[in-house]
Protein backbone atom coordinates (compact mmCIF):
# COMPACT_ATOMS: atom_id res chain seq x y z
CA UNK A 1 0.00 0.00 0.00
CA UNK A 2 2.01 2.67 -0.97
CA UNK A 3 1.26 6.01 0.00
CA UNK A 4 2.33 8.27 -2.89
CA UNK A 5 -0.43 5.95 -4.94
CA UNK A 6 -3.25 6.74 -2.45
CA UNK A 7 -2.10 10.69 -2.75
CA UNK A 8 -2.22 10.81 -6.40
CA UNK A 9 -5.56 9.24 -6.57
CA UNK A 10 -6.95 11.65 -4.10
CA UNK A 11 -5.76 13.97 -6.00
CA UNK A 12 -7.62 13.37 -8.97
CA UNK A 13 -10.38 12.55 -7.00
CA UNK A 14 -10.78 16.05 -5.16
CA UNK A 15 -9.55 17.87 -8.11
CA UNK A 16 -13.38 18.98 -8.94
CA UNK A 17 -14.47 20.07 -5.19
CA UNK A 18 -14.74 23.57 -5.00
CA UNK A 19 -12.32 25.76 -6.53
CA UNK A 20 -10.00 27.58 -4.46
CA UNK A 21 -10.28 24.89 -1.73
CA UNK A 22 -6.89 23.16 -1.63
CA UNK A 23 -6.92 19.12 0.00
CA UNK A 24 -4.39 17.21 0.94
CA UNK A 25 -4.18 13.34 2.19
CA UNK A 26 -2.73 12.16 5.14
CA UNK A 27 -2.58 7.89 6.91
CA UNK A 28 -2.88 8.61 10.74
CA UNK A 29 -2.80 5.26 12.30
CA UNK A 30 -3.95 6.82 15.76
CA UNK A 31 -7.41 7.48 13.72
CA UNK A 32 -9.96 6.10 16.49
CA UNK A 33 -13.72 5.61 15.11
CA UNK A 34 -15.13 6.90 17.76
CA UNK A 35 -13.39 9.81 18.94
CA UNK A 36 -12.30 12.83 17.03
CA UNK A 37 -11.36 16.75 17.26
CA UNK A 38 -13.96 19.51 17.33
CA UNK A 39 -14.17 20.51 13.34
CA UNK A 40 -13.40 17.48 12.24
CA UNK A 41 -15.97 15.29 10.43
CA UNK A 42 -15.76 11.26 9.91
CA UNK A 43 -16.74 8.18 7.57
CA UNK A 44 -16.08 4.70 7.55
CA UNK A 45 -15.44 3.24 3.96
CA UNK A 46 -15.47 -0.15 2.79
CA UNK A 47 -13.15 -2.46 0.00
CA UNK A 48 -11.47 -5.41 -0.49
CA UNK A 49 -8.00 -6.37 0.20
CA UNK A 50 -5.38 -9.00 0.16
CA UNK A 51 -3.42 -9.93 3.62
CA UNK A 52 -0.26 -11.99 3.90
CA UNK A 53 1.13 -13.31 7.56
CA UNK A 54 4.51 -12.06 8.57
CA UNK A 55 4.79 -14.98 10.82
CA UNK A 56 3.83 -17.91 8.29
CA UNK A 57 3.16 -16.53 5.43
CA UNK A 58 -0.10 -17.36 4.63
CA UNK A 59 -2.50 -15.36 2.83
CA UNK A 60 -6.10 -14.72 2.91
CA UNK A 61 -8.19 -12.02 1.05
CA UNK A 62 -11.13 -9.78 2.45
CA UNK A 63 -14.48 -8.10 1.40
CA UNK A 64 -14.98 -6.86 4.59
CA UNK A 65 -11.86 -4.41 4.88
CA UNK A 66 -12.69 -0.58 6.61
CA UNK A 67 -10.81 2.46 6.33
CA UNK A 68 -11.79 4.94 8.89
CA UNK A 69 -11.58 8.89 7.58
CA UNK A 70 -11.58 11.90 8.80
CA UNK A 71 -11.86 14.90 7.19
CA UNK A 72 -12.07 19.24 7.57
CA UNK A 73 -12.33 22.03 5.43
CA UNK A 74 -10.50 25.36 7.19
CA UNK A 75 -10.18 28.36 5.40
CA UNK A 76 -10.23 26.76 2.38
CA UNK A 77 -7.50 23.97 3.26
CA UNK A 78 -8.89 19.87 3.88
CA UNK A 79 -7.32 17.40 5.36
CA UNK A 80 -8.46 13.95 4.57
CA UNK A 81 -6.80 11.67 7.36
CA UNK A 82 -7.14 7.78 6.78
CA UNK A 83 -6.70 4.43 7.96
CA UNK A 84 -7.20 1.17 6.86
CA UNK A 85 -7.75 -1.79 9.76
CA UNK A 86 -5.58 -4.75 9.71
CA UNK A 87 -6.28 -8.10 10.12
CA UNK A 88 -4.31 -10.46 12.05
CA UNK A 89 -3.87 -14.98 10.68
CA UNK A 90 -6.09 -17.23 11.99
CA UNK A 91 -3.78 -19.98 12.23
CA UNK A 92 -0.56 -18.45 13.79
CA UNK A 93 -0.78 -17.39 17.97
CA UNK A 94 0.34 -13.82 18.70
CA UNK A 95 0.08 -13.07 14.76
CA UNK A 96 1.00 -9.58 14.37
CA UNK A 97 -2.21 -7.33 12.85
CA UNK A 98 -1.36 -7.04 9.29
CA UNK A 99 -1.80 -4.10 6.74
CA UNK A 100 -4.26 -4.48 4.02
CA UNK A 101 -2.69 -4.66 0.14
CA UNK A 102 -5.62 -2.92 -1.79
CA UNK A 103 -5.44 -2.89 -5.29
CA UNK A 104 -4.68 0.71 -7.05
CA UNK A 105 -9.07 0.37 -9.05
CA UNK A 106 -10.28 -0.20 -5.67
CA UNK A 107 -8.02 2.81 -3.74
CA UNK A 108 -9.60 4.31 -6.98
CA UNK A 109 -12.77 4.07 -6.12
CA UNK A 110 -12.31 3.75 -2.26
CA UNK A 111 -11.10 7.45 -2.67
CA UNK A 112 -13.96 8.54 -4.76
CA UNK A 113 -16.24 7.26 -2.50
CA UNK A 114 -14.10 9.49 0.74
CA UNK A 115 -14.49 12.76 -2.17
CA UNK A 116 -18.30 12.30 -2.18
CA UNK A 117 -18.24 12.02 1.80
CA UNK A 118 -16.14 15.17 1.97
CA UNK A 119 -18.81 16.73 -0.30
CA UNK A 120 -21.90 15.35 1.85
CA UNK A 121 -19.71 16.47 5.44
CA UNK A 122 -17.72 19.48 4.55
CA UNK A 123 -20.00 21.31 1.55
CA UNK A 124 -23.33 19.74 2.85
CA UNK A 125 -24.13 18.83 -0.43
CA UNK A 126 -27.03 16.28 -1.09
CA UNK A 127 -25.75 13.59 -3.28
CA UNK A 128 -28.24 10.67 -2.40
CA UNK A 129 -27.08 7.51 -1.51
CA UNK A 130 -25.39 6.23 -4.36
CA UNK A 131 -21.74 4.42 -3.12
CA UNK A 132 -19.71 3.19 -5.80
CA UNK A 133 -18.96 -0.45 -5.77
CA UNK A 134 -15.23 -2.14 -5.06
CA UNK A 135 -14.07 -4.77 -7.24
CA UNK A 136 -14.62 -7.80 -4.82
CA UNK A 137 -11.96 -10.44 -4.84
CA UNK A 138 -12.08 -14.34 -4.24
CA UNK A 139 -12.50 -15.46 -0.74
CA UNK A 140 -13.85 -18.77 0.07
CA UNK A 141 -13.74 -18.54 4.15
CA UNK A 142 -16.36 -15.79 6.25
CA UNK A 143 -15.10 -12.93 7.99
CA UNK A 144 -13.94 -13.42 10.79
CA UNK A 145 -14.49 -10.60 13.98
CA UNK A 146 -12.02 -12.01 16.12
CA UNK A 147 -9.28 -11.26 13.93
CA UNK A 148 -10.34 -7.92 12.27
CA UNK A 149 -9.16 -4.90 13.93
CA UNK A 150 -12.16 -2.78 12.85
CA UNK A 151 -14.53 -5.86 14.30
CA UNK A 152 -12.47 -5.67 17.74
CA UNK A 153 -13.36 -1.66 17.75
CA UNK A 154 -16.60 -1.86 16.49
CA UNK A 155 -16.82 -0.50 13.73
CA UNK A 156 -18.19 -3.17 11.42
CA UNK A 157 -22.16 -2.67 11.71
CA UNK A 158 -22.50 -6.65 12.98
CA UNK A 159 -19.82 -6.44 15.29
CA UNK A 160 -21.27 -3.29 16.97
CA UNK A 161 -23.74 -4.40 20.24
CA UNK A 162 -27.21 -3.81 19.88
Amino acid sequence: MAQPEWTRLFQVAAKNLKPGDSWSLEFDENLVNNCHKPGWKKCIVSTSARYKCTECGRRWSSNKVKVACHMRLSYRQGVAKVRPFRQNCKVCSEAPMEKPSITSENIGILLKNVVEKIRIKCYNEDLGKEIKPFRRVEGQSPHEPAHCEACMQGVCPRSRPF
